[in-house]
């Protein structure tokens, strides 16, 4: 049993936040340990556990953004809606949940699995690696949105249809990442009100091992 690390601890008398963690995973999708988030990109960026996000409203368009221009991998670059990283002991829809209030002030309340084995690794220009396996996940929201610039440089609803033929056209320039994942996405069906939702079964182990390993 793995103890779940505290969100802060005091240090003279004040609050001090712990560093955010983010979990490893060997090649099968187990889970082999955590590192701070800070420092796990790089060269050589293991591989570790992280999730997308895709939020469409009711006409089907897709809320895209940018990635903050502060940002350690792929500054500035047009991406799909939510990306992150569940901690030690936190489901995925918890996961994403939190980073869609933090990022983007907003609220969801279904949230369905679309791809729930998908993987890549990419690496930038200046050597900088990305190294995940990454279930994909969809769900709907209609209020506005508010972004946090510490993360999100802009952000805007563009109809599902355009973003894909756009996006696989080349004429909008996206996230290796999220090209990889449209490819996949556009097979489920034109409109996202109809995509199936994948089991959770299908998930990675440590999917499973997350909530199991660091309970209590």
């Amino acid at each position: 049993m793995i103890s779940r690390p505290r969100d802060s601890h005091r240090s003279g008398g004040a609050a001090v936040k712990a560093p955010e963690l983010v979990i490893l995973l060997s090649p099968s999708g187990d889970i082999t340990g955590t590192t701070p988030k800070a420092t796990v990109h790089g060269p050589q960026t293991p591989l570790h556990l992280a999730f997308s996000s895709y939020v469409f409203d009711d006409m089907d368009r897709i809320l895209v953004t940018r990635r903050a221009l502060e940002k350690p991998t792929w500054p500035g670059v047009l991406t799909n809606t939510c990306c992150g990283h569940p901690a030690p002991g936190e489901d995925f829809r918890e996961a994403i949940s939190r980073r869609l209030q933090e990022e983007l002030g907003l609220q969801v309340q279904r949230i369905d699995l679309a791809l729930p084995a998908f993987r890549y690794r990419c690496v930038m220009d200046d050597g900088m690696v990305e190294n995940e396996i990454c279930p994909v996940f969809f769900t709907r929201a209609s209020g506005p949105f508010r972004i946090n610039p510490d993360e999100v440089a802009e952000a805007f609803w563009l109809p599902w249809s355009k973003f894909v033929d756009d996006v696989m056209s080349g004429a909008l320039a996206i996230s290796p990442w999220c090209r990889l994942q449209v490819e996949q996405l556009r097979k489920l069906g034109p409109s996202p009100r109809h995509w199936p939702s994948a089991p959770d079964d299908q998930l990675p182990p440590a999917a499973r091992q997350n909530r199991a390993d660091y309970a209590g």
